[in-house]
């Protein structure tokens, strides 16, 4: 985002983010009336915080667990060369129990998330195909026992004015 973008989000911007991010089933009635505006300003401005990718996604979240996918872990993977990270990745993305994918510093050069049905998939994901991947030398498996918190950043704490 540029920085002339970014001078465009006043205080109803920062209000109407901060309703949204709790909630992103509010409806723009509801956002508007406690915001004191028309719902069109509300279509509006979200519109143009979307195009300037203030906001960026949007959709529901879908419970793993009631999908058959009781195991959520993270894997750290060492590569043999950091440079590999281009060739690997395309082929984490073909595995879709993977949910997320980061480069990362650190003793792993990549850091991914992914959700298993049970210990026996999980071993199946890691030794069949994560472990398969050319340039994959060594991974970690930590399995996330509980999820305590999980959120977006919160609005009232951003300075928008110094973002460039």
């Amino acid at each position: 985002m540029e920085k002339n973008e970014t001078e465009k989000i006043d205080r109803l911007d920062r209000k109407i983010l901060d309703i949204i991010s709790k909630n992103a089933r509010t409806p723009f009635k509801d956002v508007a009336e406690a915001c004191g505006v028309s719902r069109a300003a509300i279509h509006q401005r979200v519109q143009r915080l979307i195009e300037t990718n203030v906001i960026v996604g949007s959709g529901y979240h879908i419970n793993p667990k009631v999908l058959g996918y009781s195991s959520c872990t993270y894997i750290g993977i060492k590569l043999e060369r950091g440079s590999m990270y281009k060739e690997v990745v395309p082929q984490l993305e073909k595995i879709p129990e993977i949910v997320e994918i980061n480069y990362t510093t650190g003793p792993y050069t990549i850091l991914i998330k992914l959700y298993s049905k049970d210990n026996e998939h999980l071993m199946e994901l890691l030794n069949d195909k994560i472990q398969e991947i050319g340039g994959v030398t060594e991974t970690e498996t930590m399995i996330s026992l509980r999820t305590s918190l999980k959120r977006e950043i919160p609005i009232d704490s951003v300075d928008f004015e110094t973002i460039i």
